[in-house]
């Protein structure tokens, strides 16, 4: 049988964290748990279960993953993040490839979105796939954010029958937040690679964001969480190019 370690990656989870654990201890031969050194009551909780649980200062979210598989004890490696849980029918999708073993590889989960006790199923949002079950000796995690795993043919990963459930957002203004850090990051990376704020590209970009997700991808269906979402992904979109150019304003000056 497939030996599996699940892998985590925390920072003031305790509001997710249980029920993240809860959803893995069915499928898990090992779970490594690898925090920020949260200062709420995460690592508590963490240690109800049985976790590897490491602490290691913040080097973002591509280096955190790699640290974390690296502490595993298999190489097999299901990576989930602590506002993420399987639902059953995913449990048992990967309780048959354990069993399958022969026939390992990577393999791919849809994402169902839980936003402020709303589940989003358009908009871009569903299915949100992404491969999580993989052989770390073959792969790494690469990216500053939305970080994906690197030389695999996605095309010939198979997808498991179940959903993985994300709760992203509680709140709005917490939504709102996350822009915010994401864009910064964003922001520096683009400058970092020399990609320049084109005015039309300012104004175009977040409009067009807007249109695809409400309309053509159809977050209408989804009610006012759907507006919601599409408003702040296309004004994301616009402070991801005004911090860019505000970086190359302040570069001018300095």
């Amino acid at each position: 049988m497939l030996q599996l370690s699940v892998v985590i990656i925390t920072f003031n989870e305790e509001k997710n964290i249980d029920r993240c654990l809860n959803s893995v201890k069915e499928i898990a031969d090992d779970i490594v748990v690898l925090d920020s050194f949260s200062t709420d009551k995460t690592e508590e909780i963490c240690k109800r279960y049985n976790v590897n649980f490491i602490q290691r200062k913040w080097e973002g979210y591509s280096a955190a993953k790699n640290v974390a598989n690296s502490q595993a004890k298999y190489d097999w490696i299901f990576s989930l993040d602590a506002d993420e849980a399987l639902s059953n029918e995913l449990k048992k999708s990967i309780l048959a490839i354990k069993t399958k073993n022969s026939e390992a590889k990577p393999y791919k989960i849809n994402r169902l979105v839980n936003y402020c006790g709303k589940w989003i199923r358009h908009g871009g949002w569903y299915p949100d796939i992404k491969v999580r079950l993989f052989d770390r000796r073959k792969t790494r995690w690469e990216g500053m954010i939305h970080e994906k795993l690197i030389n695999l043919d996605e095309k010939n990963c198979e997808l498991l029958k179940g959903n993985c459930y994300h709760y992203t957002y509680y709140t709005i203004e917490q939504h709102i937040k996350q822009a915010h850090l994401f864009t910064d990051i964003a922001a520096k990376d683009l400058f970092e690679q020399g990609k320049k704020p084109y005015f039309l590209k300012m104004i175009y970009s977040p409009a067009a964001k807007f249109l695809r997700d409400y309309f053509f991808r159809a977050g209408f269906i989804d009610g006012a969480a759907g507006f919601t979402i599409a408003w702040i992904s296309a004004k994301a979109t616009y402070w991801k190019y005004q911090k860019l150019k505000n970086l190359y304003s302040h570069d001018a000056k300095s």
